[in-house]
């Protein structure tokens, strides 16, 4: 076999091979993945989405904001942690701010949800939770800690004049502990809480 038929014949090796794989990991695996996935848990694979009378609201895997078009946290509604990513709860930027605790924009930004939190709860800003003044580091956090979700019960309650009773009733209803039993802390899903909540009326 001559050189040129050998480089050719190596070629065309490497083409097949290119062709069998681009075939095998391009379409029949991301079919198969795909197929499985819909098969075993239809509603996870779509993304965990949330519909409320055939309409969908949201995901229970990525937070929302429940502000005023201004950004002014709206009273009626629990409020999810601070977002970075993005103009808040963007998926497509999702990071952290990547300022450190020495940052004087951090320390100010602190500072200000603090105070703003501080006078919309009527609560002392010491009592606040951590999570309700810095943002995760994905930026789509959709939890709360029960802490927070506690803290905010009675400006729910009075901003729908429901009883506190029946609004922390419904918070410790959505408290999921941790994963496996102590995997994490127990967390509040904003968004499914504030569906729940809209039903009460």
């Amino acid at each position: 076999m001559s050189k040129r038929n050998a480089t050719l014949r190596q070629y065309w090796v490497g083409i097949r091979l290119f062709l069998i794989m681009t075939v095998a990991l391009g379409i029949v695996y991301p079919l198969v993945v795909t197929g499985v996935g819909q098969l075993i848990a239809p509603a996870q694979a779509n993304g965990s989405l949330i519909s409320v009378n055939g309409s969908v609201v949201g995901s229970s895997l990525i937070g929302q904001s429940f502000t005023d078009s201004d950004g002014v946290a709206l009273p009626q509604w629990f409020q999810s942690r601070p977002s970075a990513a993005g103009n808040g709860y963007d998926g497509s930027a999702s990071s952290g701010s990547n300022l450190g605790p020495n940052s004087d924009k951090l320390v100010q930004a602190i500072a200000d949800r603090k105070a703003a939190i501080a006078a919309s709860d009527g609560v002392d800003p010491a009592s606040i939770p951590v999570d309700a003044l810095t943002a995760s580091a994905s930026g789509l956090d959709p939890h709360i800690s029960p802490e927070y979700a506690r803290e905010q019960v009675a400006r729910v309650a009075a901003a729908r004049d429901l009883p506190e009773a029946e609004v922390s009733k419904l918070v410790e209803s959505f408290v999921q502990g941790a994963d496996l039993g102590y995997v994490g802390e127990p967390t509040v899903n904003v968004l499914q809480l504030n569906i729940a909540l809209n039903a009460l009326k």
